[in-house]
């Protein structure tokens, strides 16, 4: 639905990369293919992920058994499991999609061990994404002179505001603290990588309205005085030509 909000046609979704397997990076990926079989899609549809990748994909076939078999028959559709075309990657080059290199480095998401970073290079642009990760610093070299670095952010003021709304989760603190990026660590990011543009997204707290933009932009001016944008549902970041 967030893409669809954004005015991107679902058929017109070339490919589509997981960075790993948390359900908040995958569990929509099913639905959002379904959809767009169910509303047209008659070509083959690429999808990258990490190891588990496929067996994720298997699994969510085999739940909609049902009424895959009545549309094929009903509707006259081809199989949905002839046009998903499913690659598993790991550490260094991926792919070369339409012009685009891309390529993954494995960063430190613990106790996950299959996460990447994303780095997208066309002919006149490049943008990196962080996936989810703690401070890692061999990431600024792979981010190295980006147009875009899109990277996670955590507030070290919010964590105890998000464990106060979060029940049941004794480990909680414990595995943010770990597996994320508090800001300012983010902001030695984009400097050393010497990027055009530092966009911060899965906020950490993404929904808590005691946190405004100037707060994120304070936590990253620690160590980053370049162009920032505090990432939001549906916002558009255009690519130009160089910087």
């Amino acid at each position: 639905r967030s893409i669809v909000d954004a005015g991107v046609k679902l058929l017109d979704i070339d490919a589509i990369f997981i960075t790993h397997l948390h359900s908040d990076h995958l569990l929509e990926l099913g639905p959002l293919i379904y959809t767009m079989w169910t509303t047209g899609l008659t070509r083959k549809l690429p999808v990258y992920g990490p190891i588990g990748i496929q067996e994720y994909w298997d699994g969510f076939m085999q739940s909609m058994d049902f009424d895959h078999e009545i549309r094929i028959a009903d509707d006259g559709r081809k199989p949905l499991t002839d046009m998903v075309e499913v690659y598993v990657f790991g550490e260094g080059e991926v792919t070369n999609f339409g012009g685009i290199a891309i390529s993954a480095l494995r960063v430190e998401h613990p106790p996950v061990t299959e996460c990447y970073a994303l780095r997208f290079d066309a002919s006149d642009n490049s943008a990196v994404f962080s996936a989810d990760t703690c401070y890692f610093p061999p990431l600024a070299e792979f981010a190295q002179g980006a147009d875009v670095l899109v990277h996670e952010a955590m507030l070290e003021a919010g964590i105890q505001n998000i464990l106060d709304r979060t029940p049941g989760a004794s480990s909680l603190e414990q595995h943010l603290r770990a597996s994320h990026t508090m800001a300012p660590d983010v902001g030695k990011i984009a400097r050393d990588a010497n990027v055009g543009l530092l966009a911060l997204n899965h906020l950490i707290p993404a929904d808590d309205p005691n946190f405004t933009d100037d707060d994120w932009h304070a936590a990253i001016s620690e160590h980053w005085d370049g162009k920032m944008l505090v990432g939001k549902d549906g916002m558009k970041i255009p690519l130009k030509r160089g910087r």
